[in-house]
């Protein structure tokens, strides 16, 4: 089989276009999103939205509401309690994340082992790409341009945000209102996401493209172009190898992406460890 024919050949299956296409189009919502998260030090924030959806899309199954919507109302749920708790109580970030991600996610799970289903709800942990319908790739595109315009057209203000907020609100602009703008996005962006790779795995997509291209590039525009690009190229591939290994493709989609970033850990020009051992031994010869 020539290469043309093994791109080819999957894409005579309708369902396998429609989880090209959502993930395609997760993988850049991220990707984008990953770019700010990695800067501002949001890794853990990330996943516990990620995480404290879970409850909400069970509740949306047992009354007939989509997923969505639950894991909307969730996200935003989670996003306010770790702020009410961090900012009413000496505990600090990283502990309330800790608290109210791990109590919802537990929530979830034990609404799982109660709920009759006739439908197998352990796809909400990791991912059901390949029972994606038509409703749910309308949602995902929805959602995903929405996220991304919100994005593109904020970015200036969120960049700026992310690198001084003292800075950001010298010059006028609220660090208060851009936390909760980039804190919705990350609540829609893990909707969006959660069709291709499920609860799990969703952080790693709304990590790895960022911190891959923080290796690779020192300018944040470049940023915002290398890690939707790594994204992608990580959902095409994954789905691909998917489906001729017939393995799970969400594993997959992020065990390429931190192949990926394993690569630019190594060879990165200026980051990259074999790239700065070499440029550290040439400098200890010549001096």
């Amino acid at each position: 089989m020539n290469p043309v024919d093994w791109l080819l050949e999957p894409l005579q299956y309708d369902f396998i276009v429609r989880a090209l296409m959502v993930t395609t189009v997760a993988a850049i919502v991220t990707g984008v999103l990953s770019c700010w998260l990695v800067l501002i030090g949001w890794s853990l924030m990330g996943d516990a939205v990620s995480h404290a959806v879970l409850p909400g899309v069970v509740l949306a199954y047992v009354i007939g509401a989509p997923f969505a919507v639950g894991a909307l109302v969730f996200a935003v749920a989670a996003v306010a309690a770790i702020g009410i708790v961090r900012t009413t109580s000496r505990v600090k970030e990283d502990a309330a994340i800790g608290v109210v991600f791990t109590t919802l996610f537990a929530l979830g799970l034990v609404l799982i082992s109660v709920t009759p289903s006739q439908t197998d709800l352990s796809h909400i942990l990791f991912g059901n790409l390949l029972g994606v319908g038509m409703a749910d790739l309308v949602q995902v595109l929805g959602l995903g341009a929405l996220t991304l315009a919100v994005l593109m057209v904020k970015r200036r203000d969120l960049t700026l945000f992310a690198f001084d907020p003292a800075h950001a609100q010298a010059i006028g602009l609220s660090p208060r209102r851009l936390s909760a703008l980039l804190l919705g996005a990350l609540a829609v962006t893990v909707v969006v996401a959660l069709q291709a790779v499920g609860v799990i795995l969703v952080v790693a997509m709304l990590i790895i493209p960022g911190a891959t291209a923080y290796l690779l590039t020192d300018r944040f525009g470049r940023m915002l172009l290398i890690a939707p690009a790594v994204a992608a190229f990580s959902a095409v591939t994954g789905i691909l190898l998917s489906y001729y290994l017939d393995a799970s493709s969400g594993g997959l989609v992020v065990l390429t992406m931190g192949a990926l970033f394993l690569l630019a850990y190594l060879f990165a020009p200026r980051q990259g460890v074999i790239g700065r051992a070499l440029a550290h031994r040439r400098s200890a010869a010549a001096g």
